[in-house]
């Protein structure tokens, strides 16, 4: 069996699979959603919409070398921090809920979305020459550090945290694929954490979240909605009450189209659905990284990795936020809640992996060439010789 193009397919499969699943739990939830205007169907002809761009994108990712971020990663990366700075501008800014994390230009957008993916190929450019690069404090410790810190200290302000410790844990989680030494990134780890905590302190509303998650009973207006997901998710049972039948979203539960739809389908399809999404998020994972692994150099594999964690790391967080075991965090689960960029977003990343696929080893040749191993042995992650 030809594992490297199985796991292609099965990725196609996984990704149409839950975009599928978003449609129809949208068109389920977003009759009662407040921005729906009175229109049932508003929201899923915006999803629509934006999924038409997606698929646009992902073909162009697919078909494009993606070698192209390599030599443009420049050109990402300044356009990035223009984009973050204009949320802060007023004439550009789209305030919602308090937050700055929208901008009008033309079509109103998340520029952290676009960060994401700069991030991705700045850090996998810094640190793609080689391991040794990656050993070493100046190049692979402190200059990714750097780039992605510019980054997220744009998209904090916002108010993001969310993003921002998405972003942050990418980066570590690439660092130490690629070779830095944990002597290093350990305590980065402790101090990234810490820092997340002091400015969730300065945010009245965030310290709000995380005392609630800590002590939900004494905080019960904060923990209403983590309760409300989780009184979802019981209702539901193995079952489910069926397609459309759910209470939760009948305004019980906010923002049940977006940050909250994982329980909305435990309460409507019942466990054996939300096992299903979690098992669909495994299978990409697993699937994003044969396929990384295959890439032909250093940069490739880094890349590669690196939109599949994003994507990987975000649905871990939603999950775990609307289950509780995670203090609340603004964060889409990915391919499934309304949000258009964030949908184009992970359609581009899909699209990257393609490409990297197109453009891989097959597993003749990881077999017969010399050349290919050697070059192989240079690129190893860290994580393929534990």
């Amino acid at each position: 069996m030809n594992i490297h193009r199985t796991s292609v397919y099965l990725l196609i499969v996984t990704v149409i699979g839950l975009i599928v699943l978003g449609l129809v739990m949208m068109s389920s939830t977003s009759a009662y959603a407040p921005e729906s205007h009175g229109d049932a169907t508003f929201l899923l002809k915006r999803q629509a919409e934006f999924l038409g761009l997606g698929i646009l994108v992902f073909g162009l990712a697919a078909a494009f070398d993606h070698h192209l971020l390599q030599k443009t990663w420049a050109i990402w990366f300044c356009v990035s921090l223009i984009l973050l700075s204009l949320c802060f501008v007023p004439h550009f800014c789209h305030l919602i809920n308090g937050s700055r994390r929208w901008i009008k230009l033309g079509l109103t957008f998340q520029p952290s979305e676009f960060a994401k993916l700069a991030a991705i190929a700045t850090v996998s450019w810094l640190l793609s020459k080689d391991e040794e690069h990656a050993r070493q404090f100046w190049r692979g410790f402190v200059a990714p550090l750097v780039a992605a810190g510019l980054l997220m200290a744009l998209i904090a302000p916002e108010v993001d945290l969310g993003c921002t410790a998405l972003i942050g844990a990418t980066t570590l989680i690439l660092m130490f694929i690629a070779g830095t030494r944990l002597f290093y990134l350990v305590p980065m780890v402790a101090s990234g954490l810490a820092g997340i905590i002091v400015v969730a302190m300065k945010m009245p509303e965030r310290m709000g979240r995380m005392m609630a998650f800590l002590h939900p009973d004494q905080y019960p207006k904060e923990a209403f909605q983590g309760l409300q997901g989780l009184i979802a998710l019981g209702s539901g049972g193995v079952e489910g009450l069926g397609l459309g039948v759910g209470r939760q979203k009948m305004m019980y539960l906010p923002f049940a189209h977006t940050d909250f739809i994982f329980p909305i389908i435990g309460e409507e399809l019942g466990l054996r659905c939300t096992l299903a999404v979690v098992f669909a998020y495994i299978v990409f994972i697993l699937c994003g990284a044969t396929i990384a692994m295959r890439a032909r150099d250093r940069f490739g594999m880094l890349l590669g990795f690196g939109v599949t964690v994003i994507i990987a790391l975000q649905a871990a967080i939603n999950i775990g936020v609307t289950t509780t075991m995670l203090p609340n965090k603004g964060l889409p689960l990915p391919f499934i809640s309304y949000g258009g960029t964030n949908l184009v977003f992970c359609l581009l990343c899909v699209g990257i992996l393609v490409n990297i696929y197109r453009q891989g080893l097959t597993d003749k040749e990881e077999k017969t060439s010399p050349a290919v191993l050697n070059a192989r042995v240079r690129k190893t992650p860290r994580v393929v010789r534990l």
